[in-house]
């Protein structure tokens, strides 16, 4: 790939095109204030939307001695407290006598401010000198008798509930419709009778700012759910034309793409569409120049399919001199008897049988006959000068085979074969793992023969392998009667092959012999009391079966491999790693043979799936096999190429560009990329994608096409890759670092003349804070304790990840079931659905009456409020009590087969399939997201305050203080203070003046 020029000129930005955002302002006392031109009355009731924000460390006056009557004041249950009341008190004396255990605390009286009860000091908690800081103990709970007097400081959550301009700290309840004032500020503990607020439970621990900062109305902070919303509108009645010129849409956007030229986004999207000239603009602008290309994505069923060119026996055109294939951008000379390349201006003569007249325009007649010459994205198929060559002998060989392998010439391209291995050891039987497995691969095989077809490619074959600490082969061949018979390999050091006779079987043809075997693995192995499991030998074994033709290596595992090829011991515990310079050491293979294991796959064109059914640890550090140098899951055997086993829609990698000389702005710069690959069919094509982007001077045109989904998609991989290399609250520092880096560049070089005080966030980064605590927030990078299995687990997907894969999970999608109107997610006349509008992610904008569903495309779940109404519980689940909620529903939908789903057991285990409207709108919006991606992610039910999953709902709603950071309205006022600090002294934040080396993570 490389970045050039061809012709085109680039006009000035306009001035109007940038839209400063003015959210924090400070006077020259220092104290920040959001910019009002009223002042509003303190006795008045706040409206929702000016709700003020202030922390816990802000000033307050100390307490008056004199407890005040508190209104309106309810103690809800608690299922985390020792003691659990539900009563309503007409002031704080008859609480604290109602409360208080004897002999502890006495009843307040208005003259007294006495200290209560009189344990010994504890540092822990902060002990209560009157009546008024008796509430400060729990959201659920005024006194805990086990703290003997001694109370917590003012919950965080408390603080957007304070009455605007109230220097006393007045509480109002948050609910737009009932605004019942709640006393002091102190009061931490209380909940208004109304009871349509929810309160983040008290495992959800992030990092509280430090010190004082601004109160802002979280309502006026950027939000992604706007500018998501607004570009579903803006393209949902328009295609998109993908000629250079417009910002395209957005990753999360659902659009139809008009290729003119350009590869349309979903293929090829860029972080920024107008490219600087020279590498020192580049740099200043700090925007990375990166492409996110994603080669096999869904397309729109409503666009074009993907040209196939036939070129002949001769293959495409290609430049004499760089090796481009021809394309849109290329321009005709000397009658059209040459063409002349768009990324290295090398003139190629034109083969006799591709020659063809040039009009009056200098294009040939034949132009719009010839879609290599009209679209950005084309499929050439090739010839067997494109074959893949054999690979070179390994100097040190995993396997040996019965069938001598060919070390020269090449590869025929042949139909994908599949070798399905399973784990057999006593935890994944016992577990019900191996079960599963069969149970999923025989729905993936055959389908239920009714509502379910089958999805396995008719040409392909396949082979099943299992292994203990022995390996196990499996003759299914169709002329063999009865079950189907095994060969063992007990040697695990020294993997062969025994033969392929009956290995390998079309899928139809011997339906009989795989139904028998996948249906009755999981009893063949009941009683076992194998505990050792042969991991990699058993990729050793699936790799030989597979050497010469490539396939793809699907793999149930749930035992360390302690055995074997590649055998790992159990690891010391993790925790004592973090934090420390050894704990770069859990996302790093411990031994060698895994990386040989991934390169000879990569050679030998096999693609591996994992699925890890652990139970323990299991190092997936060693046996992901992830080579994160290059930003993505690949292999890369030379300077210029990325060899992948195998590619799905799914998957996308991530290149970083930079300048090798200064580019011409009067000429566009070109990017083309080329994949070389075989059909699950066999056939051999390259699919070739082209752009053309602006060249510009001005760092105002850089921020004005920047695409922060990109960037973002960009930026978390880079993150995700110094796991290997650095600890993970330094790259935290980095990301924030970057982040303030870009804000400020823009302030810099596009806004120099606002004040300092002011937080201007260009319009394409309005939301780039967010985004960047939001890769803080996910598995792989938060703060607090994860195992380190997990962690590499979610970075493998991470890495691979869709653009729009990404910045859903970023972000989660969380909209309110409750709120749905009746027209919704329903099909209109012409069988068109209207999926809702989505909601911030925070518990601020949820009601306890609600019914949430969240999804961050590995989790959905759905969230029950505790006052959640019966006839809402009706609808959707046909329960009349929030009790009586099945929590083992695990599944949205019956996506299985129905046999699957009796021999599981699972039939109960998917959401009701009710005829109301309530129920066939949340079902309609589960499916059209299974359509969507392809698959349907893990599904959890969590009911309020009673179930243990509601840790990972709350860890999901980004905007709060949780996984042990900070919520989005403290990290965006400390980029700011960041931001401020550089503008007012000069000090450079990529040294680390700035103060970022001294963040509190």
């Amino acid at each position: 790939m490389s970045l050039d020029g061809a012709s085109v000129h680039i006009g000035q930005e306009d001035s109007d095109a940038f839209s400063d955002y003015s959210a924090i302002e400070e006077d020259n006392s220092g104290d920040q204030s959001p910019k009002s031109d009223e002042s509003e009355d303190e006795d008045d009731v706040d409206n929702a939307s000016e709700w003020s924000w202030m922390t816990a460390g802000s000033a307050l006056p100390p307490p008056e001695a004199t407890a005040e009557k508190a209104d309106n004041i309810t103690l809800l249950p608690s299922q985390r407290s020792p003691l659990s009341v539900s009563s309503s008190y007409s002031n704080l004396s008859d609480l604290v006598a109602q409360l208080s255990p004897p002999g502890l605390a006495k009843t307040p009286t208005s003259d007294d401010s006495s200290p209560i009860g009189t344990a010994p000091e504890n540092p822990g908690r902060a002990k209560a000198k009157n009546a008024d800081f008796l509430a400060a103990v729990s959201p659920s709970i005024l006194i805990n008798p086990r703290c003997s007097g001694y109370f917590v400081q003012p919950m965080k959550w408390m603080t957007p509930f304070l009455e605007q301009g109230n220097a006393s700290g007045k509480i109002i309840c948050p609910n737009k419709k009932c605004g019942a004032k709640l006393g002091n500020y102190y009061w931490a503990g209380t909940f208004c009778s109304c009871q349509q607020w929810v309160i983040p439970p008290p495992h959800s621990a992030g990092t509280p700012y430090k010190g004082l900062r601004a109160a802002i109305d979280p309502n006026q902070i950027p939000s992604p759910i706007d500018t998501i919303e607004a570009d579903r509108e803006k393209w949902e009645d328009q295609p998109y034309m993908t000629l250079p010129g417009q910002h395209p849409p957005l990753s999360t956007t659902d659009f139809v793409a008009i290729d003119q030229g350009n590869s349309s986004p979903r293929y090829v999207r860029m972080s920024t569409w107008n490219v600087p000239s020279t590498s020192r603009l580049a740099s200043e602008c700090e925007v990375p120049v990166a492409a996110i290309i994603q080669p096999f994505a869904d397309q729109d069923p409503r666009e074009e399919p993907i040209p196939l060119v036939e070129p002949g026996p001769a293959g495409p055109a290609r430049c004499a001199s760089c090796r481009a294939y021809i394309n849109p951008w290329c321009t005709w000379v000397a009658g059209g008897a040459k063409w002349k390349c768009n990324l290295c201006a090398h003139e190629t003569e034109v083969a006799s049988e591709y020659f063809c007249n040039l009009d009056a325009n200098f294009l040939r007649l034949d132009h719009l006959q010839r879609p290599e010459l009209n679209k950005g994205t084309v499929d050439f198929a090739v010839s067997e000068e494109y074959w893949t060559p054999q690979p070179p002998p390994s100097i040190r060989p995993l396997y040996y085979s019965v069938v001598p392998q060919p070390t020269t010439g090449v590869r025929k391209p042949q139909p994908m074969d599949y070798v399905f291995v399973f784990d057999v050891s006593q935890e994944a039987v016992r577990s019900g793992f191996l079960k599963t497995a069969c149970a999923v691969l025989l729905a993936a095989l055959f389908g239920d023969g009714e509502s379910i077809p089958p999805c396995f490619p008719q040409e392909s074959r396949i082979a099943i392998l299992a292994f203990d600490r022995t390996l196990q082969f499996y003759n299914l061949s169709s002329e063999i009667a009865g079950q189907p018979p095994m060969l063992v390999v007990p040697d695990v050091e020294d993997v062969f092959l025994p033969s392929l006779a009956g290995l390998f079987v079309n899928v139809a043809e011997s339906r009989n012999a795989i139904v028998d075997l996948l249906t009755t693995l999981p009893m063949r192995h009941e009683q076992t009391f194998e505990t050792e499991a042969a991991l990699g030998s058993a990729f050793a074994a699936g790799l030989a079966a597979l050497a010469g033709r490539g396939g793809q290596l699907v793999t149930f595992a749930a035992t360390l491999p302690t055995i074997g090829i590649g055998a790992l011991q159990p690891l010391v515990d993790e925790a004592v790693l973090y934090g420390t310079d050894k704990e770069k050491t859990l996302f790093i293979p411990r031994e060698d043979t895994w990386k040989d294991i991934g390169e000879q796959c990569a050679a030998e064109g096999v693609g591996v799936s994992m699925f890890l059914g652990m139970g323990r640890p299991i190092d997936v550090g060693s046996i992901g096999l992830r080579v994160s140098s290059q930003l993505g899951n690949f292999y890369e055997s030379a300077a210029a190429d990325l060899e992948f086993g195998t590619m799905d829609a799914d998957k996308a990698i991530c290149v970083g560009l930079e300048h090798t000389r200064t580019l011409d702005d009067r000429q566009y710069a070109f990017i083309q990329a080329a994949l070389l690959y075989t059909t699950v069919t066999g056939q051999r094509r390259v699919r070739v994608f082209n752009v053309a982007l602006k060249v510009v001077t001005l760092a105002g045109n850089v921020f004005q096409y920047a695409d922060m989904d990109a960037a973002v998609s960009y930026m978390v991989r880079q993150a995700i890759s110094k796991m290997s290399s650095q600890r993970i609250s330094h790259i935290h520092e980095d990301l924030t670092e970057k982040c303030a880096l870009i804000l400020y560049a823009y302030r810099k070089f596009c806004a120099a003349s606002a004040a300092p005080t002011q937080l201007i966030l260009p319009e394409a980064f309005r939301t780039l804070p967010l985004y960047i605590l939001g890769m803080m927030k996910t598995k792989p990078l938060k703060g607090r304790n994860v195992t380190a299995d997990v962690r590499n687990f979610h970075a493998h997907k991470i890495m691979a990840m869709s653009t729009r894969s990404i910045m859903f999970h970023l972000y989660p999608r969380m909209l309110a079931v409750h709120d749905l109107n009746d027209e919704i997610a329903l099909p209109d006349a012409n069988g068109k659905i209207d999926l809702p509008s989505l909601m911030r992610d925070s518990h601020l904008f949820m009601e306890s009456h609600g019914v949430y569903l969240i999804d961050n495309e590995d989790l959905t779940i759905l969230w029950l409020g505790g006052s959640v109404s019966p006839q809402l519980l009706k609808d959707l689940l046909d329960i009349d009590d929030i009790m009586q909620v099945n929590p083992h529903i695990v599944r949205p939908l019956p996506f299985s087969p129905i046999h699957v789903e009796r021999m599981l057991n699972a039939e109960q285990l998917y959401l009701p399939l009710l005829q109301t409207r309530l129920s066939m709108q949340v079902r309609n919006i589960l499916a059209s997201r299974f359509a969507q991606r392809g698959y349907a992610p893990r599904f959890v039910l969590v009911r309020q305050n009673l179930d243990g999953a509601e840790i990972e709902f709350s860890d999901m709603l980004v905007e709060d203080q949780n996984n042990a950071a900070m919520s989005y309205l403290d990290y965006l006022c400390l980029v700011h203070k960041q931001i401020h600090t550089a503008l007012t002294t000069g000090a450079s934040l990529s040294s680390g003046h700035g103060g970022f080396r001294s963040m509190p993570w």
